[in-house]
C-alpha cells in the first residue's frame, strides 16, 4: 500500500461526503479509488472532496470533487460545508476562500455550527448551464416524463450552479414521484451534454420548498446543495417564493437566500462520523486506530 493519506468520514443533512486530505501530495484520488471506497459500505459517500494546496493566490485551498462512480463533480454544497467544519476544528479559523473547477467560493463557519457557503451566481444562459439546444426562455424547458398527452412530470426548470439542475415543480408530494427509475433516464438525456441533477420540487410556501434529487454521479441522495441553491433561484425566477426560502430536503432543511447581489448563500449542518487512512490510487483503508477494512 502506497503512503496513505488522511479522510474525514462526514454527512451534510445525510448527504454522505468523504473528506480527503491531499495537502502536501503530487497525486490525485483516482476514480478507480473512489469506485472502490463507494463500494465498501463503511465509506459509502455521494462526494470526495480533496483537499490540495491553493492553486491561486488569495485563496486557501483548491477543492477537487469527485462522485460516487468516479466522474468529477464542478460543486457540491453540502460537501464544501464538510471541508469547512473538518479545516475549522484543524485551525481553529472560521472564514475560508477556496478555489474550484466551478470558481471561487467562500465560506464561513458560524458560532452555532452551522456553515454558509456563498455558492456563487445561477448562469440561465442555455450554453452556460449547458443544453444542447437554444431555449430563449430556461425558466421552463420542452422535456416530459410519460404519455405525450398525460406526462407524469413535464417542464422543467434549468439552471446552472456550477453544475447543471432540471427542477420538476409538482402540485403533491415529491415522495410520490419515482426519482430512482426516471432520475438515471433524465439525467444522461441527450438535452444535457454534461447530464444533469434531475429534482422534483413541491412550493408550500413564499419561504418553504420540500425537494428530492437524483444526483448526477451519484443517483438518490438524502440533500444535494446544489440543487436546494437551483431550486431556489428557480422557484424565485418563476414567481413562486421570494428569493430568501428554506429548502427542505429528506436530509432536513436548507436556508438559501439568492442575495440582490446575485450571489446564492446556502446555510446548513455538518457532521463527523470517523477518520480513517486510506491510498488515493486503489481506495484501499484503515479506520483510525484500527486494522485494515
Amino acid at each position: 500500500m502506497a503512503e496513505l493519506a488522511q479522510f474525514a468520514k462526514m454527512n451534510g443533512l445525510g448527504n454522505e461526503i468523504i473528506v480527503a486530505d491531499m495537502r502536501g501530495r503530487t497525486d490525485r484520488v483516482s476514480a478507480a479509488a473512489a469506485r472502490a471506497l463507494n463500494a465498501d459500505p463503511a465509506t459509502r459517500f455521494d462526494q470526495i472532496m480533496a483537499i490540495h494546496e491553493p492553486k491561486l493566490a488569495g485563496t486557501h485551498n483548491y477543492i477537487e470533487i469527485l462522485n460516487s462512480d468516479g466522474s468529477h463533480a464542478q460543486a457540491c454544497g453540502n460537501g464544501m460545508r464538510c471541508v469547512v467544519q473538518a479545516l475549522a476544528a484543524e485551525t481553529g479559523q472560521k472564514l475560508f476562500t477556496f478555489q474550484t473547477v466551478a470558481g471561487i467560493l467562500n465560506a464561513e463557519e458560524h458560532q452555532d455550527g452551522t456553515i454558509s457557503v456563498d455558492m456563487g451566481r445561477p448562469r440561465f444562459g442555455w450554453q452556460d448551464i449547458p443544453l444542447a439546444e437554444e431555449f430563449r426562455d430556461t425558466r421552463m424547458i420542452e422535456l416530459q416524463v410519460g404519455p405525450i398527452d398525460d406526462p407524469a412530470l413535464h417542464s422543467p426548470s434549468v439552471v446552472s450552479m456550477g453544475n447543471p439542475h432540471a427542477i420538476f415543480w409538482v402540485d403533491g408530494d415529491v415522495n410520490g414521484y419515482d426519482l430512482e427509475r426516471f432520475g438515471p433516464l433524465l439525467e444522461n438525456h441527450p438535452i444535457f451534454p454534461e447530464r444533469a441533477n434531475i429534482s422534483v420540487g413541491h412550493v408550500t410556501a413564499r419561504d418553504s420548498i420540500h425537494l428530492r434529487t437524483w444526483e448526477r454521479g451519484a443517483g438518490l441522495t438524502r440533500a444535494c446543495g446544489s440543487a436546494a441553491c437551483a431550486a431556489a433561484v428557480c422557484a424565485a425566477r418563476t414567481g413562486r417564493t421570494d428569493r430568501q426560502v428554506t429548502v427542505n430536503v429528506p436530509g432536513g432543511p436548507l436556508a438559501i437566500h439568492w442575495r440582490d447581489d446575485d450571489h446564492v448563500i446556502m446555510t446548513g449542518p455538518a457532521e463527523w462520523e470517523f477518520s480513517g487512512r486510506f491510498d488515493p490510487a486503489t481506495g484501499a483503508w484503515l479506520r483510525e486506530t484500527e486494522g485494515a477494512a
